[in-house]
């Protein structure tokens, strides 16, 4: 009986310590009141001339000019230049500051600061409650810091993790930024934000928006996906994700990406890309794809990977491994492809031979090396491949082969057949998207099969040699050949020209590698596990970024 006594003494005294623990306590006060008229259960306590009302509640001390003290209910409101501190991480001012000791929730209004040493928070309206550790603003409310402000108009803070969740027309201003979002969640320590809803961030020379992102702003870098772009340089860069450092001067995107080249017309796709502020410069890879403006019509560049170099008014495209280009009526492929926006002029050039590969390799085999381009019937190549834009009219202009220069039509009338001239070089003159003319200069040599206009019939096969030729194209054909100094010429009858000799000296014809259509630039090349690129059948409208 003894024992359990003691049990009982024991557990009273301890409730007793645990009630008198919860209730709120009276430091200072310097004057006591009761007015049970118009405060009813309340004391009435007032400040002394040189200290305040001096309020406390577990590890929580609340100072004013005077508080209304309900011992029964175990709450108080504070009024006229109210402090309350918690512990040494967070102070909350106020001109008045209702408090209950038993759900440990605190009400501040007017002129309202919460100050957690990481930040400062204004509002008319805050609801705090200690147990959660939890602060709430309903009305609009600022945070800020020596660099920045942040405005919503209602917010959220969680002490323990000093985070703080702003909800409708958010608004970070910094000296060298300004985000826009819907909902943010914000780290003060850290300062680390992280947007949910529509977002935009404006810097000196960057705008970036997106649904979904985060953004450091003490390092100025951020990831950003769902609708995500920048305007940057002088580019415009979509894609699934987008990573952004101010700081570095850098951008990339993954996925679906396209980099807009908002000066020049024109724009890069693909599925990786990164672009470098201070060398000028954008790469693309995973099924990239260059698309220009030409004759109103879309001139596409692919190759492995493709960089956008200079600034935009001399801007130089250049794509490596395994180059192809469509347009209507056009089409080539090449090793890689140096495209100089400024002058207009697209280079299709091979990579160098070695050695070994120019002493063991056959005529024909070399021809398969070069650079290749078909145009409507006629396939040109030669070691290099230079196509001239006019830039101001946007049409093709001419055409220059250098060195081995070789073209072949297949005979309309006996596709076994094939028109064919080379000589070490070729100029050729674009008239409305077509080769009207094609001068081959020196060392020139030509076989062409001569049929009857009425009959069709075969007349003979011509093979001859001369310094110069032209040739002449009606309806996307060759219709005259002119031979120039001294041409030594001679028109076989079919029979005296065996099959074996009506194919010049690196004569191959490939046909099986021609570029038909946009989705045949990436016919076998690509295969990777990156999402396809849906490529466009018109250049997209380009709005060009005002501030």
């Amino acid at each position: 009986m003894k024992t359990a006594r003691y049990a009982w003494i024991l557990l009273c005294a301890t409730c007793v310590a645990w009630a008198q623990e919860q209730e709120i306590e009276i430091r200072q006060a310097g004057s006591f009141q009761l007015d049970q008229e118009k405060y009813p259960g309340a004391n009435i306590l007032e400040r002394s001339a040189t200290q305040q009302v001096h309020l406390v509640h577990q590890g929580m001390d609340v100072w004013s000019d005077k508080a209304f003290f309900y011992k029964k209910e175990n709450r108080f409101d504070a009024y006229g230049n109210v402090r309350l501190h918690q512990g040494d991480s967070l102070m909350l001012t106020g001109k008045k500051i209702s408090y209950d000791g038993n759900t440990k929730m605190a009400v501040a209004k007017e002129n309202v600061l919460l100050d957690n040493q990481d930040m400062k928070l204004k509002t008319d309206t805050l609801y705090y409650d200690r147990t959660k550790n939890i602060g709430f603003y309903p009305a609009k409310g600022i945070v800020y810091d020596s660099l920045t402000t942040i405005e919503s108009k209602r917010g959220t803070y969680l002490s323990e993790s000093k985070k703080y969740r702003f909800e409708q027309e958010v608004v970070i201003n910094h000296p060298d930024f300004t985000i826009t979002s819907e909902r943010m969640d914000f780290y003060s320590d850290i300062k680390h934000a992280f947007f949910y809803g529509p977002t935009t961030i404006i810097g000196e020379d960057y705008l970036v928006k997106c649904k979904e992102g985060f953004y450091n702003i003490n390092d100025k870098l951020g990831y950003f996906k769902k609708n995500a772009s920048i305007d940057y340089n002088n580019r415009n860069i979509v894609g699934d994700s987008i990573y952004f450092n101010d700081a570095k001067q850098y951008a990339s995107a993954t996925q679906n990406i396209r980099i807009t080249d908002t000066l020049n017309n024109s724009f890069i796709t693909g599925n990786y890309g990164e672009v470098f502020k201070a060398q000028d410069s954008a790469m693309v890879t995973h099924r990239a794809l260059a698309i220009n403006i030409v004759e109103q019509d879309s001139l596409y560049i692919h190759a492995d990977t493709l960089i956008a170099t200079g600034p935009p008014e001399a801007r130089i495209i250049r794509g490596f491994y395994g180059a192809r280009i469509f347009k209507q009526n056009l089409s080539g492929k090449t090793d890689s492809i140096h495209y100089n926006q400024k002058t207009g002029r697209a280079k299709l050039i091979r990579r160098p031979l070695t050695d070994r590969e120019v002493q063991f390799l056959t005529p024909q085999e070399l021809a398969n090396k070069n650079p290749v381009l078909w145009s409507n019937r006629s396939q040109m190549t030669g070691d290099e491949i230079h196509l001239k834009i006019d830039t101001e009219l946007e049409v093709l202009d001419s055409l220059l082969i250098y060195n081995n220069a070789f073209v072949i039509e297949q005979d309309s009338i006996n596709p076994q057949n094939f028109n064919q001239i080379k000589g070490l070089q070729l100029k050729g003159k674009f008239i409305e998207r077509s080769l009207e003319t094609v001068d081959v200069i020196q060392n020139t040599e030509m076989i062409y099969f001569l049929y009857d206009d009425e009959t069709l019939d075969l007349v003979g096969i011509d093979k001859a040699i001369c310094s110069a030729m032209r040739l002449q194209f009606e309806d996307s054909a060759i219709d005259k050949v002119t031979f120039f100094n001294n041409p030594d010429g001679v028109v076989y009858p079919e029979a005296e020209l065996p099959p074996n000799t009506r194919q010049l000296l690196g004569f191959s014809w490939r046909a099986n590698e021609r570029i038909n259509t946009k989705e045949d630039l990436f016919d076998g090349v690509d295969l990777d596990p990156f999402i396809r690129v849906k490529l466009p059948n018109k250049l997209p409208k380009i709005e060009r970024l005002v501030r």
